[in-house]
């Protein structure tokens, strides 16, 4: 996909702060930034549209949508005589 450049206003001396403490794990403002964007992306945009742009784009970075699978229903010896009498099968 085609990258853009965002720009941001943010405080100099606390972005100097930043700076100096993301060095220290060799890691940087921009890098931080995007795994920031990437994640909100992730959160906000529909898995079907995310899908959609990933083969658009032609990235094959698809990843599967996540389902919940319903619980199965176990009925014990007891559950189910207590659910055939209330049916009134007993």
């Amino acid at each position: 996909m085609k990258k853009i450049t965002i720009t941001i206003s943010f405080d100099e001396e606390k972005l100097s702060a930043l700076k100096m403490y993301l060095e220290q794990s060799k890691r940087t403002v921009e890098d931080e930034l995007e795994k920031a964007l990437e994640t909100l992306y992730q959160k906000t945009v529909p898995a079907g549209v995310r899908e959609f742009l990933d083969m658009k784009s032609g990235t094959g970075n698809v990843q599967p949508v996540k389902t919940k699978k319903a619980k199965p229903i176990s009925l014990s010896a007891v559950g189910a005589k207590d659910a055939e009498t209330s049916m009134g099968k007993v």
